[in-house]
């Protein structure tokens, strides 16, 4: 069963990293400036965050299978949409669908080790979930780059519509609910759940944790999902694949960051220090890479970065820890909404920017990595001045 919905994990991987590989192919058949490129790549981010509360609600009232398998058929239209938009507007409602119907993708797989495993086994599980669910990142590296090269990125979205069907076969076959005992009417339920994501928003430390999630793995997606292309392209001459080459070892090396992470989470009294320390050392890498000219230091970087992004499931670990068991399906649900809404406004605010800096004759590209280091920065600093949970 956890295969099953990893594999459903592994398509929300493709479709939030497709944009880096058809970016300049859009830009010229749309005409589009860096901003609106950024305001496509983050719609599915933003639909994707918006919805979590919702689907954190519906996972607790009808279960892990239904609501999955109501909401992932949005990702073979959403998919389809795209394939044949003749218009910008027509490609952005494409990514939002989506987005929508990988809502639900790495959510249920978190609640399912909630309630499958030893709340010891949580960090390594997750972390192992993190790690096999980024193979999705390697479709839209080479694999991706070559479709789009030899045919068009409509076919990538052909192909992404087919495979998210076989997911949803899969999911529909292999994946089974645990038996609930009823607890009042479905809008009792919702009346109750509601309650809850407003008990656990009221808990001062809530904000900080929200704060620092909403941009550290914004700042990988930003660049895996979204610059790494066009930097790799129309800053150092790589051809797409070439650049879908660099795509794939990012995302291969991504995937060993989590489990060693998991494994090596140091416990609650010593994780928050490292998930600031690596958080920082996170917006140094992209300080440094904007100001080095360099292809060598952007590929170094990106390599580095992809590796130690792995120290994100700590924060699953610390949000875990942060709340009481029955708030945990929420709280996780509320993290990951904030988490992949900072996604979207990463992606958004380093598209206006790298648009306002060309626009005044600045390097765009080296705009968007200081931005994106920033607010690493700025998460860091939330994350250590607002309250943090009670020992």
């Amino acid at each position: 069963m956890l295969a099953a919905l990893i594999a459903g994990f592994m398509l929300s991987q493709a479709y939030r990293t497709a944009a880096a590989m058809m970016a300049s192919h859009l830009q010229a058949d749309f005409h589009l400036s860096s901003a609106q490129l950024g305001t496509y790549a983050g719609a599915f981010h933003f639909a994707f965050g918006a919805l979590q509360l919702f689907m954190g609600t519906g996972i607790d009232l009808y279960g892990i299978r239904r609501t999955l398998l109501a909401v992932f058929p949005l990702t073979v239209v959403g998919a389809l949409l795209s394939a044949y938009a003749g218009s910008f507007g027509t490609a952005v409602l494409g990514q939002a669908l989506m987005g929508t119907g990988c809502a639900p993708a790495f959510l249920v797989c978190t609640v399912f080790i909630t309630r499958r495993f030893a709340p010891e086994r949580f960090a390594a599980v997750s972390g192992a979930v993190l790690g096999i669910g980024g193979m999705g990142m390697l479709l839209t590296a080479t694999p991706l780059a070559w479709v789009v090269q030899e045919f068009s990125w409509r076919t990538g979205f052909l192909v992404l519509a087919g495979l998210s069907t076989l997911a949803w076969i899969g999911i529909f076959v292999l994946v089974r609910d645990t038996p609930r005992a009823a607890t009042g009417s479905a809008t009792a339920q919702i009346t109750q759940a509601l309650r809850g994501f407003g008990s656990l928003l009221a808990m001062p430390h809530t904000l900080g944790i929200i704060a620092l999630g909403s941009v550290t793995y914004a700042s990988f997606m930003s660049l895996r999902g979204l610059w790494l292309g066009p930097l790799l392209v129309d800053r150092y001459g790589y051809s797409l694949v070439a650049s879908g080459n660099v795509a794939l070892l990012v995302s291969i090396v991504s995937l060993f960051g989590p489990p060693l992470f998991g494994r090596l989470d140091p416990g609650a009294a010593h994780r928050r220090r490292w998930i600031i320390g690596f958080t920082l050392f996170m917006a140094l890498l992209f300080a440094l890479m904007a100001w080095l000219h360099s292809a060598l230091a952007l590929l170094g970087g990106a390599v580095l970065i992809a590796f130690i992004s792995g120290y994100m499931v700590l924060q699953y670990a610390d949000v875990r820890a942060a709340y009481p068991s029955e708030l945990t399906g929420r709280a996780m649900a509320a993290f990951t909404m904030g988490m992949f809404l900072g996604i979207a406004l990463m992606q958004w605010a380093t598209g206006a920017v790298a648009s306002i800096a060309a626009a005044h004759g600045f390097d765009a590209y080296a705009a968007a990595l200081c931005t994106i280091a920033l607010m690493l920065g700025a998460g860091a600093l939330a994350f250590v001045a607002l309250p943090a949970p009670k020992k």
